[in-house]
């Protein structure tokens, strides 16, 4: 295996090295702190639930429509017809 025979490469081989190995300090230090990876995970899930309930609420909110605006569409429709009837029944 050959290395770098100049100075300046050795120099240039030093740097590259250094910046690596910087980033996997960091990298490191990122994975050991437990509190800002707990915590980001806690906002994570908190955010999911927070979608989730406001799907649900929508959901139970277009349900609650539907279960209670059917009977009031057939009631409506049954008064016009009983007052179209009394109207048609007067004038005849």
């Amino acid at each position: 295996m050959t290395g770098p025979e100049t100075a300046p490469e050795i120099q240039q081989e030093i740097e590259q090295t250094r910046e690596r190995l910087g980033h996997t300090v960091e990298q490191l230090a990122a994975k050991a702190d437990v509190k800002a990876r707990a915590r980001a995970k806690a906002d994570e899930m908190r955010a999911t639930a927070q979608d989730k309930a406001a799907e649900l609420s929508s959901r139970v909110r277009q349900n609650q429509t539907l279960r209670y605006g059917w009977p009031l569409a057939v009631t409506a429709t049954g008064l016009v017809a009983i007052a179209a009837a009394l109207v048609w029944r007067q004038r005849g």
